[in-house]
């Protein structure tokens, strides 16, 4: 009965050796989701994801599950056929991986988020933190610029132009004029 005992623990002891080193730490599944993102190769994407996953971008909103995922990434590689994307670096524990990026494309494709193409170079960076359990991204935040999105598109204008200066002084005075009606509606009684 010993000797079973003794066999049944060292055979157990190599299976869980072959499954901790099947699993991959959250730098290794970044580093080859992103390697996925990089070759616009959307199933290679989901492979890395939990069917049930969370995708946040913070400047456009949650995407859940792998329909909701893929939807999303068909999208940005139509709308900017040229993407282009560069990890800069990774850091991770055991848990999580946070990614630096930078990604650029031409706006030239499909519309994206219900905007036309107008041909505009886009260069954005940014930082996806990413959960990662039993080797799968469960969910992952994004965190971009949106501003730099919209000059870049032509939504805002460009940085320190004084199309923005006209932009803030408009702004500015409208806040004021709200704030002047505010305190005398206040200051009047009513």
């Amino acid at each position: 009965m010993a000797a079973k005992d003794e066999t049944r623990a060292r055979t157990a002891k190599p299976r869980r050796t072959r499954a901790k080193s099947a699993a991959k730490s959250p730098a290794e599944v970044a580093r080859v989701a992103f390697d996925a993102v990089a070759a616009k190769d959307v199933d290679a994407i989901l492979s890395f994801w939990k069917p049930d996953g969370v995708q946040d971008w913070v400047a456009i909103g949650i995407r859940r599950g792998h329909d909701e995922i893929r939807s999303m990434f068909e999208e940005i590689f139509a709308a900017t056929p040229d993407f282009e994307i560069v990890v800069e670096r990774i850091c991770a524990d055991d848990e999580t991986a946070c990614v630096q990026w930078r990604s650029s494309g031409t706006f030239d494709g499909g519309p994206f988020l219900g905007i036309e193409p107008n041909g505009r170079r886009i260069d954005l960076r940014g930082v996806d933190v990413m959960q990662i359990e039993d080797g799968l991204i469960s969910r992952n935040t994004v965190y971009y610029d949106g501003a730099a999105f919209a000059r870049a598109v032509g939504m805002l204008p460009s940085q320190d132009s004084p199309a923005e200066r006209a932009m803030f002084t408009a702004f500015n005075a409208t806040t004021k004029l709200r704030r002047a009606i505010r305190e005398r509606t206040q200051g009047s009684g009513a």
